[in-house]
């Protein structure tokens, strides 16, 4: 088993510091050094549109103003780590929500308005703005884990539920969003059950060898804690050989890197501080970080 030691744990916060933006080093100092709550909130609402959406790059790989969907993501999710989702900010998000929604009932990861902006190239040769399960059904996950009612989230909640059923296939992304959803969604006893019928066909998604390379994704992705849904999909010694592979992943730099292109330089810099922050949070979780390492402050 492989422990991260208290260099390693220097070395990723040096790391951060260097290279990581704001918001990541704020993200950082509330994890693992007790840090406000306060600061990341603020820097966080810098990325936020008159619309109530988010944009501005707080998805790295989306450098344009506009509010975007799959930032609407990235905030939820960057706030469920410091506690009680904010109503009045929510409720401003799901109007964007509200907007953005396609006809089928679903958001798209990204809006038509993508193409005319600076944006990874897979994001600009993007022709289908239908609505889709990823980011709709992480989205919707992450209201219900907080009790955020509204009309957006019941909407989306039963087009998550008609899409789940439908599913014969699946891809990472959209099994991380799905994997969110069935984790929070108020009925627990459907959520298990189509996590039962969806599991063979998750697991195809994701590589089980943990010497694997290039660009691939591992349990770690679809179950970063313990305790989360996903995590029975995949027995002990899968889990713990990803955990060594991850804790072994770190560059020389302090670092660790992201599967994906890397079109941009300032893209890569953002999104390496941010994963950083998140594979931290996940080899702690799973008690890789060591006595050294301070408890978890959401309740993970």
């Amino acid at each position: 088993m492989t422990m991260m030691t208290t260099d390693t744990l220097h070395a990723a916060e040096h790391f951060i510091m260097r290279n990581a933006r704001l918001l990541d080093r704020h993200r950082f100092a509330f994890h693992f050094h007790s840090g406000p709550d306060a600061p990341v909130r603020t820097v966080l609402d810098g990325y936020r549109n008159v619309d109530g959406g988010y944009g501005n790059a707080l998805e790295p790989d989306l450098r344009g103003h506009g509010s975007q969907p799959r930032a609407v993501e990235t905030a939820l999710r960057v706030l469920d780590e410091l506690g009680p989702l904010p109503r009045a900010d929510v409720v401003r998000v799901c109007s964007f929500l509200t907007y953005a929604t396609a006809r089928n009932g679903g958001v798209p990861p990204v809006l038509p308005s993508v193409r005319h902006t600076e944006t990874a190239p897979r994001w600009r040769a993007r022709t289908d703005f239908a609505g889709a399960l990823a980011p709709t059904a992480a989205i919707a996950g992450l209201l219900h884990r907080h009790h955020i009612t509204h009309p957006w989230r019941d909407r989306a909640t039963a087009f998550c539920w008609s899409r789940i059923a439908a599913l014969h296939w699946t891809e990472p992304e959209e099994a991380v969003a799905v994997c969110t959803f069935l984790e929070h969604a108020p009925d627990q006893q459907r959520a298990r059950a189509e996590l039962a019928r969806l599991a063979p066909m998750i697991r195809a998604t994701i590589v089980l060898d943990a010497h694997a390379q290039g660009e691939v994704h591992t349990p770690l992705d679809l179950a970063p804690h313990p305790n989360h849904i996903a995590r029975s999909l995949f027995d002990d010694d899968q889990i713990n050989a990803h955990l060594d592979r991850l804790a072994g992943a770190q560059h020389a730099d302090g670092g660790w890197d992201f599967p994906g292109e890397h079109w941009c330089a300032a893209a890569t810099e953002e999104a390496r501080g941010a994963i950083t922050v998140q594979r931290l949070l996940t080899l702690r979780a799973y008690g890789r970080l060591g006595e050294h390492a301070p408890a978890p402050r959401s309740g993970r």
